[in-house]
């Protein structure tokens, strides 16, 4: 392997835009989860409720 063919390669990587949408759509639906805890009490409340059994569950209380 050349420097010739590594720095094609590096090139090809770099102008590759493949996976930038997935990660736009991860983003977005990561924005979106936190507005509905945020914004939505009974989806707050319910995620509070999850959190604290799992808590209860690790101390035995």
């Amino acid at each position: 392997m050349d420097l010739a063919s590594i720095k094609n390669g590096i090139v090809n990587f770099l102008r590759d835009e493949e996976g930038a949408s997935g990660i736009e759509y991860a983003l977005v639906a990561a924005m979106v989860a936190v507005a509905l805890v945020l914004f939505v009490p009974g989806i707050n409340s319910a995620i509070q409720d999850i959190f604290q059994g799992i808590q209860e569950a690790l101390t035995g209380e």
